[in-house]
């Protein structure tokens, strides 16, 4: 059940990241800026981390890399930047994080589970409550969006 912790952890840490991108993106005047900074803080965290805690247990070397997998992986990686750098613009292009935010992350999860079908196709038949479960989504991201707090 660790993994529940590190889920909350994540939902923790992207909760707090439009609002807090919106405000260094506003502070720094330039949405490139900001990007700059998103990468910055991606190399440190993404890059020096496990360089450390992979030269500490001695598997540095290439031999436990593989094309597949570190293409998945770059791929994602890259998917990742690529999200931030669509956040950064849509703040750029008048978005606030109370309405960028919510069609976000009311619409990554539906995404998820769909390309998550397509990669890994479930062994039974879906229930048709999934479809309401997408419904419920918008629906909620939609009242989330009507009734946001005025900025």
């Amino acid at each position: 059940m660790l993994w529940v912790v590190f889920a909350i952890g994540a939902a923790l840490s992207w909760g707090v990241y439009g609002a807090m991108l919106h405000q260094g993106q506003m502070r720094l005047g330039n949405p490139l800026r900001a990007m700059l900074c998103v990468g910055v803080a991606y190399f440190l965290i993404g890059v020096i981390v496990p360089v450390a805690g992979l030269a500490t247990q001695n598997q540095l070397s290439t031999q436990g890399f593989n094309l597949y997998g570190t293409t998945w992986a770059t791929v994602a990686g890259a998917l990742g930047a690529i999200g931030a750098g669509c956040i950064i613009w849509a703040f750029k292009s008048g978005g606030l994080p109370t309405y960028v935010m919510p069609l976000v992350f009311g619409g990554a999860p539906v995404i998820n589970v769909l390309v998550s079908m397509l990669i890994h196709p479930p062994k039974s038949s879906i229930n048709p409550l999934l479809f309401l479960g997408f419904a419920l989504v918008v629906v909620g991201a939609s009242l989330v969006l009507y009734f946001r707090p005025q900025s």
